[in-house]
């Protein structure tokens, strides 16, 4: 097929569907997709609203300790002792895995007393001159998530001024409402299940944003090659249809490959990266669902209610 292309000879609609063998018409289905979409989006708004987020120290306020121990330890070792003393946080380790930096609940002094007793029984001695102990306020956690929206609000400004300028306005708005449904699902998820989040929730949102559009870009693109080689009479539907399963290798391929290494740091990670590979778990498999299933789908939506009704003795106008 890619032969033929190359010689200016685009594959057939026929052509396409015979190369795939589990092929079935996903324009004609759209309304199946986004229903399905709604059953995950609705369920999350609804969370949202009535619980919110469950969120960690970067956005309420906790403690903050920064020790050395004498010795490499192990992350495990300082989750049980916190636990140990009716504590629960976030636990990073560097510098050879003797340097801990351990993130929780604003801490009262005889709670704070008792932690650093555990630590030094149960973990081993650390380096009394050069530990650090900090406050974090909730202003800080206010100001992570203004910059946030921000951000998205830019990136949004910035992709819809592009795809414009690339193709068509319609084909910008369709790429943003996908990713927007991206960006529902994660929220709605870990609202659902109460899952804590903290600053790197928020870098894995706003790389999500960029992961999705940039497979809905490559389908746009497509549609648009497509497009400019439609005849009259040809169907819009079966056009996006071809050109969404003429990619449909190349988006599986990649999805799956980024699901696979996603699923490796989520499992042997450790804690600190849990949160952030979960999240892209998620919206990396939400941004695929959405290029596929939703912003085509949307622009055929779209480009079918912006068909003019057919004037008296006329033809109507193609979108």
């Amino acid at each position: 097929m890619m032969e033929k292309e190359e010689k200016g000879h685009p594959a057939t609609y026929e052509e396409v569907q015979k190369i795939h063998p589990l092929y079935f018409n996903i324009v004609k289905k759209r309304y199946w997709w986004f229903a399905l979409s709604l059953l995950v989006i609705i369920p999350g708004i609804i969370s949202l609203f009535m619980h919110g987020l469950n969120l960690g120290i970067d956005f309420k306020g906790g403690t903050m300790i920064e020790m050395t121990f004498k010795k490499p330890v192990t992350q495990s070792a300082v989750t049980d002792t916190l636990q140990s003393v009716g504590l629960k946080g976030e636990v990073q380790l560097s510098n050879g895995n003797a340097s801990v930096l351990i993130r929780t609940d604003a801490l009262q002094p005889d709670q704070r007393n008792n932690l650093m007793t555990a630590l030094q029984k149960k973990v081993g001695d650390y380096d009394k001159t050069t530990l650090q102990e900090d406050e974090v306020g909730p202003a800080m956690g206010q100001e992570l998530t203004r910059n946030a929206f921000w951000s998205l609000l830019i990136a949004m400004g910035l992709m819809i001024a592009y795809i414009s300028f690339r193709f068509q306005f319609v084909f910008a708005i369709s790429g943003i409402i996908a990713l927007l449904h991206d960006v529902l699902v994660v929220l709605g998820l870990f609202s659902i299940f109460q899952w804590q989040i903290d600053a790197p929730f928020v870098a894995a949102v706003l790389t999500i944003f960029g992961y999705s559009i940039n497979d809905t870009v490559v389908i746009f693109d497509r549609i648009r090659e497509n497009e400019t080689r439609m005849r009259r009479g040809d169907s819009y539907e079966d056009m996006v249809d071809k050109s969404v399963w003429q990619t449909m290798r190349r988006s599986v391929n990649t999805v799956v490959t980024v699901l696979i290494a996603l699923f490796s740091v989520f499992i042997l990670g450790g804690e600190s990266t849990k949160i952030f590979s979960l999240a892209m778990l998620i919206g990396v498999f939400s941004g695929a669902y959405s290029s596929i299933f939703n912003a085509s789908q949307i622009l055929v939506e779209i480009k079918t209610h912006m068909k003019k009704p057919p004037r008296k003795g006329g033809k109507p106008a193609r979108a």
